[in-house]
This record gives structure tokens, sequence and C-alpha cells, in this order.
């Protein structure tokens, strides 16, 4: 029988287009994570990352927990929720107040955070986090730790993800409908980052593409945070579909085949080996054809030319489009394709890595792959209890302050970033 949770438990809980997966961990004494237990489940109510069938998802987030609860040997009753879908904005708004030149007190730093509190500005949208990232002297950017320190303004720059309303009051339902208490939802890209980058990569500059099952996420970091987001509709899933489409299979027999066979590379050996199709028919009644390799490959390689051109025009569009060297990093279900960082790399000229999760002790081999970054990221999330404005009392500071709302320090950081190279 499973026992009570003992304290400092984190449950994470990651709602995909193709899986549903949960994951038990807690504290170690060195201050690791140490996972205690992992479920999963069949995704069979989320298209896109938006819950489509409510039913369906309770049930998957049900099952996905109940199976980490057995292996964990305990209840949990909070959970740590992703959310991937469309829509997500990434924002950096900057306050600054005149000091005087005396010392930063933690009065002023209370006051500041207030300010900035007061100065969010979703545009109708639900704001996901809220939080001083950076805080700056005197104009001095990447400051850490202003307390104690001299200055005659001092100014914090707090990064915003928003999303749109709906979707996740109805992500918040269905976990809710399983008796779960939801501790917080996290942007699918601020947990990945922290499972996949390291810290100097998200200060240098880095692009994270998250290969989702139906959805793609491109979000570029700087400064140490995320500056950029953008949503692509097309996932893993849809080349698995046109896998379907192409062969006369069930997706069942096409996820297989692109799987056990599937690559983003061709190789002359391709014309010659052979892939047995199944038919549709789901009595398996009829007779089955054979393909070769390369017919699957070119399938393949035809739907991941549109993606990453997509990805692209993504990566233009948030600027990270200086000389080669940049980094970006692979991850997600469709980043364990064989083959694919190359193709990436070759197709957008830039360093290519895949992201898989790191730092967690315990680990099911079989989720220590890019497809569950997410969920290891929500738990380093969790664990790194970050401020989070929106949790401060109403109120505004005394100071005379001077505010930027908007993309200024995004522009201003990606530019600092081009003049490197």
């Amino acid at each position: 029988m499973a026992k009570t949770a003992p304290e400092g438990l984190i449950t994470a809980l990651d709602i995909g287009s193709s899986k549903v997966s949960a994951m038990i961990a807690q504290k170690g004494d060195g201050g690791e994570l140490i996972v205690l237990g992992t479920g999963q489940r069949e995704s069979r109510g989320v298209r896109r990352g938006y819950i489509a069938d409510a039913v369906a998802t309770e049930a998957a987030v049900r099952e996905a927990v109940e199976q980490a609860e057995r292996i964990a040997g305990t209840n949990i009753e909070n959970v740590w929720v992703s959310f991937s879908a469309g829509g997500l904005v990434s924002d950096v708004a900057s306050i600054e107040f005149e000091l005087g030149g005396h010392r930063v007190e933690q009065s002023d730093i209370d006051a500041l955070l207030q300010a900035g509190r007061n100065s969010i500005d979703p545009a109708g949208r639900m704001v996901l986090h809220a939080q001083p990232a950076l805080y700056t002297l005197d104009g001095l950017t990447g400051v850490k730790r202003p307390l104690g320190l001299h200055a005659d303004r001092l100014g914090v720059h707090i990064h915003v993800v928003a999303a749109d309303g709906s979707p996740v009051r109805n992500l918040g339902l269905c976990v809710a409908n399983a008796h779960l208490e939801v501790k917080s939802i996290i942007a699918s890209p601020v947990a990945t980052g922290m499972a996949c980058l390291s810290d100097e990569e998200r200060e240098l500059g880095v692009a994270l593409v998250e290969l989702g099952a139906g959805i793609t996420n491109v979000s570029l970091f700087a400064g140490g945070m995320l500056v950029g987001l953008t949503s692509i509709p097309f996932g893993a899933q849809d080349i698995t579909d046109d896998i379907a489409s192409a062969f006369g299979t069930s997706r069942a027999q096409a996820e297989r085949m692109k799987c056990f066979y599937g690559s983003a590379n061709a190789s002359p050996r391709d014309n010659h080996d052979m892939i047995d199709v199944a038919p549709i028919d789901e009595e398996g009644q009829g007779d089955g054809s054979k393909i070769t390799r390369a017919q699957l490959i070119a399938v393949i390689r035809q739907r991941l030319e549109h993606l990453v051109g997509e990805v692209q025009k993504a990566l233009v569009d948030m600027k990270f489009a200086g000389p080669v060297g940049r980094q970006v990093v692979l991850t997600g279900g469709g980043a364990e394709m064989k083959g694919i960082a190359d193709y990436v790399q070759q197709t957008l000229g830039r360093s290519v890595r895949v992201g898989r999760p790191r730092g967690l002790t315990g680990l099911p081999e079989a989720h220590s792959t890019p497809a569950f970054a997410t969920l290891a990221g929500l738990a380093f999330y969790a664990a790194s209890d970050p401020v989070d404005l929106r949790s401060l009392p109403g109120g505004s500071g005394q100071q005379t302050v001077h505010r930027a709302k908007g993309f200024a320090l995004v522009r201003k950081m990606i530019a600092m970033a081009r003049a490197n190279y």
C-alpha cells in the first residue's frame, strides 16, 4: 500500500500530444534530485498541445501518476505541469529606480520588484512566469546580487511568459479532475531549457528546438534567460502520418517504421534494404507490401525539409541570424530520429547537438532520452524554488520609477551577441 508523501517531494507532469508522463523526485542531502518513480501513458486527448478531449486526458493523467506512485511507494497530492501549446509569448520588461547614490537595501529591492509586478501588461493573456532575471546598476547589466552596493539607479529585467487563457485553464481543469492540486503551470521551453542547456549556453546565446509530436517550439536564450519564443504547428506525428498515408498502413505501423528504419539521412545501401509494410486493415487481412528504406527516408525528408525550413524562418525572425557557429540544441521525441542532428546542422549551417535530460539520480534509462527532457526540466524548475512576482502582495514603491516595456532588452542583448561574432 502506498504511504503518505514525505516532505520535499516533487511531482512533475508533462501532458503532451503523444504521451502523458509523470515523475516523482526528492531532493537528496547534497541537493541532488533523486527519481523515486515514473509513469507514462499514451495521450489520446491532446492535439497540437491543446486539450481536445478532457475525459481522455484526465484518464491518462490519473494512470500515469498512479504508475509513478506505485513505483515510488507513496501518494502525492500536487504536481508541476508543463504547457506546450501554441500561443506562448516571451517578453522582457525593464524597470528602474532612482536611488541617489545610496547603498542598496533589501527594502529597495522589494519596492523595485513590487513596481515591476505592477508594470506587467499581459495584453489579455494569462501570465505563467514573471521572474526577476538580472539587475542593473547605473545601466550596468548582468548584476545578480545588488544588495549592499552603491548606485544612482537600480533596475531589474523581468522575464514574462504568457499564454492564451482558455487552453491553460482547460489543462488545469483536467489535472484537477484527476484529484491533483496544480502547484504551477510551467511553459515547456522554460522547463526544457533547465534540463538540456548549460548555464554557459543560456548566457552566451543558444536556440532550443523542441520537436514534439504535434508542435515544435523554437526558443532563444541569451543573458541567462528566455528572450524569444515561436511555436510551429507541426511535429514528429506529422512525419508518422505522412508515412501512413504514403504507404497505406496504420499510424501504429508507420510509427514503428519511423522508429526502427527511419533516418534523416540517406545512403546508397537504402535502395537495397527492404521493409515489410502491414496493411491498414485492423484485422490484418489482405496482403502487405514491401518498400525500400530509400522510399521511407524520402517521405521523412520531405516533411523534415518543410519543418526545418520553418525553424530557420523562426530563428531569422528572432534575430538569431549571425555568422555560422551559434549553437542549436534539438530535443523532444522528434530529436530521437537517427541522423536528425546532422541533417539540421547541414540545413541550418550551424552547430547542432541533441539535448537529453541530465543531472537526475536514478532516472530510468528509458526516460533519459530527449522525449523526456521537459519532464526532467519540470523537476529542476520546482527544485530551484524560483521567485515569481505574481506572488508579491499588492502595493507600490515610493521611489521615482522609469519603465520600459517590450523587447528593447531582447534587441539589445541580441545586438551585443551578434557584435561578438
